[in-house]
């Protein structure tokens, strides 16, 4: 992944929180390095949390998540927020004075080899490392743009037809397909057009696209091979959609509610529109990433 180095085993509560309580034991033996290190850790956990809201908020992830994708991006915000924890001057040096304080020992002193760094110097730190980050999410950025563009035309047809809105079900199309990246392809590699990831139940009698997905059965994810309904054009998709959202008994209260891009999404979920219990969340953000690409495009 281009930053040197693969985690070693100082590095585990970057990632896994759980090892706090390794930590734990560490630091009861009071000694100044067992500090040191208890504080670059817990930095490096912070880091990482923090990485990861970043990624949240701008990487959506859809229908079609790969385990090995979300792997490798917490694993790379793993390694920035190991990179970037026990700077000269940083959080770790609060955080081992804190802990001194409270098991009664002297601060320790800043490393004559490392000292403080200047306001200056932190904040290019902080810059290199936003920067590094921002390089990551270039690329899931420019897909969700392009993703808008491409099927605005289709969108704002059917918006005009069902008073649904067009920023709406494109972000849900955006997050059911990983904006376009993981669409739902048939057994010959065919598209199938299904952008929402609506599945074949026995009323379809149309063609059906067979592929492995992601279900939660009592909040654990599981794959499994489902069928989903395939179209002719994305047109179709988007038209099918909407006749199921606007026609569905189940779905009239969501309907109801496209004032608020997280009370629609909420909607959705509570009427088991998916399983994934953090779908509202996920769909509300890529609504609003959608409703800020419309305006910038406009």
């Amino acid at each position: 992944m281009g930053l040197g180095r693969l985690p070693t085993a100082s590095d585990a509560l970057a990632a896994d929180a759980r090892s706090l309580g390794n930590l734990k034991a560490q630091t009861a033996h009071n000694t100044p390095e067992s500090i040191k290190e208890a504080a670059k850790q817990f930095e490096s956990l912070f880091m990482r949390e923090l990485l990861k809201s970043m990624r949240e908020a701008t990487v959506k992830s859809g229908l079609m998540d790969s385990p090995g994708g979300d792997l490798g991006a917490d694993l790379l915000d793993q390694q920035f927020a190991v990179q970037m924890s026990g700077q000269p001057g940083g959080l770790s040096e609060l955080i081992a004075k804190q802990l001194s304080r409270q098991m009664g020992n002297p601060e320790p002193a800043a490393s004559p080899q490392a000292p403080a760094l200047p306001a200056s110097a932190k904040a290019k730190v902080a810059a290199s490392a936003t920067a590094a980050y921002n390089a990551q999410a270039v690329q899931p950025a420019s897909a969700s743009s392009n993703f808008v563009k491409r099927h605005s035309e289709a969108a704002d047809r059917v918006a005009k037809a069902t008073g649904l809105p067009a920023g709406f079900m494109l972000g849900q199309a955006g997050h059911e397909t990983g904006w376009g990246k993981h669409e739902i392809k048939q057994k010959d590699g065919t598209n199938s057009f299904n952008l929402f990831g609506i599945k074949a139940g026995a009323s379809w009698t149309g063609k059906v696209a067979e592929v492995t997905t992601t279900e939660y059965v009592n909040g654990v994810a599981k794959k499994t091979v489902a069928k989903f309904r395939a179209y002719e054009s994305y047109d179709a998709s988007f038209r099918d959609y909407a006749r199921l959202i606007t026609e569905t008994p189940r779905y009239a209260q969501a309907k109801q509610q496209t004032s608020s891009p997280l009370a629609f999404a909420s909607g959705l979920q509570r009427a088991g529109y998916a399983t994934d219990p953090d779908y509202a969340s996920k769909l509300s953000r890529a609504i609003n990433t959608t409703l800020r690409l419309q305006r910038s495009q406009a």
